[in-house]
């Protein structure tokens, strides 16, 4: 008999749900692979795995889940809720602790950090950089090195930070690091080694962590027989979702945890592993199985529930010439006799028009803007069709920009709050200091000298004499900080009590004030949802939104708008219509994207992520040439381009191939016909 919750699942969904649950204690449980393909009700079946462990006796305080986003976390926890409410109506207990561990890697890394803060030597009022932060202090400690004035370029905050996050969570040594991703900096290699010792130092001595550190310390943890023993311990389940994105930490952190696999779940899909970039790598889903004796169990779900079975055949032909994969193919009930279109167009500025024309006639018959959706490789391929889109006055909304909390006056408050939590924290204490009148960057480095050499810093500040011009403002800095500083202080009050001392400077230093002072109450609402600033500063720093419409609705004056985003920011996203930008050579695989056959690989599964987000329609639209800006020697420059190398002509009967503007066949002949003739006559004049 099968649950009455398990009953709109299909077969291989229930197959993952029930694996391991209710066998004997000596077959429960051993390790899982769900290859989950695009669209087969991934989310749903992972879901349905927890609920039904819970419904069978499992303890929801001791079920951890791990996602990639806190949001996908919120969305799994509410499902399992549901799910449970329907079979287990009458013991509303268990409901109440359903999935406490339920958050993204990171945030479980902060929260297991902190739970076992003495134990590894951290001071458990710790506080976390995001990478902005991490950016600016590593600058710091570049400048005290005297890094900053070599004679030759040494790299920018930015670059540094990027090749010291790689070399942590690819578990790669640097030389190695900087040889295959980074060759351009190799002259630097002892410069940078030094680099990254004053980093950590500065990061441990000012009780700090970064992004990075979260996993890193979390592995140091697990390294420890006792400390893995006791953490692995904590959960009789692990699962993992979108387990194609994990990097090489991760992966060592969920092994030493689980290390014969009992009670460990992954789910994921190599053909969507499209995030090397953040040191991902395909490889830990692909050797995944082969970890363990005997090997993990493999349930392959490959029904579609998004696209039609003429999009699924394009999209298979694509991810079928891969060199490694698990094999899929993906399939549905949804019939269409419209294949997908592979459209060649004379420039981007065709491609412009012709998408914005498609796009409005859709509208006419009945399709929403925000129902259809213009995919690319790089943010700037979007450029002339942003021109266009604009010039005929269609709304839009692109993914990709700037970060909310990349804002100054947010990340300003945010400085109060991290240094008030935090007092050593030298990144908080500059931007700080610095907007107080009258003081600049050698003031505030003596200040945060001062106080640092303190057991009580904020006491040490109180009795800092007022540098001069500061004139009241230094007292009010000072009452405020003491203030957020004291265990009395109530949450979300204190963002309140950092606002109204801020907003005066806010006023002094931006000419655009207003504006930015209803950013900092939509950020206050945001922080009445957490229990503590602790919690508030920790999440948000890990998972911030892309904007504050991620937490209120999105702020625009039109009620529907036409959906722009990189291919990177669509993954998990469907539309009903999808077109797709520069589906050329050096665009898709980018010019930056084929160094190895591991990057042109990436690059074929990016094609594949994107056609997978089409449900009706998929549009791929080929320019002949298209504008480049600075990539080149010679400037700005138009490249002339030829179809991808990822739809070779074997491909083609999976597409309908069009040109734009359409030309009639008696035209396209007459074209044909006075060419030859001017051929022959050019051919006689240079005979003569």
């Amino acid at each position: 008999m099968v649950a009455a919750y398990l009953e709109k699942l299909n077969e291989q969904q229930r197959l993952a749900v029930e694996h391991g649950v209710g066998l004997p204690a000596d077959k429960a449980g051993g390790p899982l692979l769900i290859i989950a393909g695009a669209g087969s009700g991934k989310t749903n079946t992972l879901a349905h795995r927890v609920a039904h462990l819970i419904v069978n006796g499992a303890d929801p305080r001791r079920i951890l889940l791990m996602t990639f986003s806190r949001r996908a976390a919120s969305e799994m926890s509410r499902r399992v809720e549901r799910i449970c409410k329907q079979v287990l109506a009458s013991n509303a207990a268990i409901m109440t602790d359903a999935l406490v561990w339920a958050g993204t890697f990171h945030g479980i890394g902060a929260r297991l950090l902190r739970i076992y803060a003495e134990q590894i030597g951290l001071n458990v009022d710790f506080t976390i950089h995001d990478r902005a932060d991490s950016a600016d202090l590593m600058n710091l400690v570049r400048h005290e090195l005297g890094l900053s004035k070599t004679e030759t370029r040494f790299p920018t905050k930015g670059t540094c930070l990027s090749i010291y996050s790689r070399t942590v969570n690819s578990e790669t040594p640097l030389s190695e690091v900087l040889r295959n991703r980074y060759p351009w900096v190799s002259e630097w290699e002892q410069q940078l080694k030094q680099l990254f010792t004053g980093y950590v130092e500065a990061k441990q001595a000012q009780n700090i962590l970064d992004y990075d550190d979260l996993l890193l310390y979390w592995a140091q943890m697990v390294g420890d027989p006792e400390l893995a023993e006791d953490i692995g311990n904590r959960f009789d389940h692990i699962l993992v979702d979108e387990y194609q994105d994990t990097n090489r930490l991760q992966s060592s952190v969920l092994m030493a945890m689980k290390p014969g696999g009992r009670g460990l779940t992954v789910v994921g899909d190599d053909a969507q592993s499209i995030y090397s970039f953040r040191a991902a790598t395909v490889r830990n889903i692909l050797d995944f199985p082969k970890a363990f004796s005997p090997a993990a169990d493999v349930i392959t779900l490959d029904r579609n529930y998004r696209s039609t079975q003429t999009i699924l055949a394009a999209a298979n032909g694509v991810i079928d010439l891969a060199r490694e994969r698990f094999t899929k193919n993906l399939w549905t009930n949804r019939p269409s006799g419209e294949r997908p279109r592979l459209l060649t167009v004379k420039d981007d500025n065709d491609q412009a028009s012709y998408i914005v024309e498609q796009v409005l006639a859709n509208r006419e018959t009945g399709m929403m803007l925000k129902q259809q959706a213009v995919l690319f490789r790089s943010s700037s391929h979007s450029g002339p069709l942003e021109v266009e889109l604009t010039r005929r006055n269609i709304p839009y909304v692109k993914f990709g920009g700037l970060k909310f909390l990349d804002s100054a006056h947010v990340k300003d408050i945010l400085a109060v709050l991290r240094f008030a939590q935090n007092p050593l924290d030298r990144v908080a204490g500059f931007r700080l200091l610095q907007m107080l009148p009258g003081i600049g960057p050698q003031t505030a480095g003596r200040i945060l000298d001062t106080i640092a050499a303190d057991p009580e810093p904020l006491v040490s500040l109180a009795e800092v004499p007022p540098p001069p011009k500061t004139g009241e403002d230094w007292a009010h800095f000072v009452e405020l900080l003491a203030g957020l500083r004291q265990s009395g202080s109530q949450w979300p009050l204190e963002i309140a009590e950092a606002r109204a001392w801020y907003e005066p400077h806010l006023d002094r230093i931006h000419e655009d004030a207003e504006t930015r002072k209803s950013d900092l109450l939509q950020l206050e609402q945001i922080a009445s949802g957490y229990p503590s600033r602790e919690r508030f500063l920790t999440e948000l720093t890990l998972d911030p939104p892309d904007a504050t419409s991620d937490q209120a609705g999105m702020p625009l004056l039109d009620e529907d708008y036409l959906i722009l985003s990189t291919i990177h920011s669509a993954k998990g996203q469907e539309w009903r219509s999808v077109f797709m930008l520069n589906v050329v050579d050096g665009c898709i695989p980018s010019d930056l994207g084929t160094g190895t056959t591991e990057d042109i690989e990436e690059e074929r599964r990016l094609l594949y992520v994107a056609m997978t987000r089409a449900k009706d329609s998929l549009t791929l639209v080929m320019p002949q040439r298209f504008f480049t800006g600075g990539q080149h020697a010679q400037g700005d420059r138009h490249i002339y381009a030829s179809r991808t190398r990822f739809i070779p002509a074997t491909l083609l009967q999976f597409f309908e191939t069009a040109t734009w503007p359409a030309v009639s066949a008696a035209a396209s002949e007459r074209s044909a016909r006075q060419i030859r003739i001017d051929v022959a006559a050019r051919m006689k004049t240079m005979w003569k």
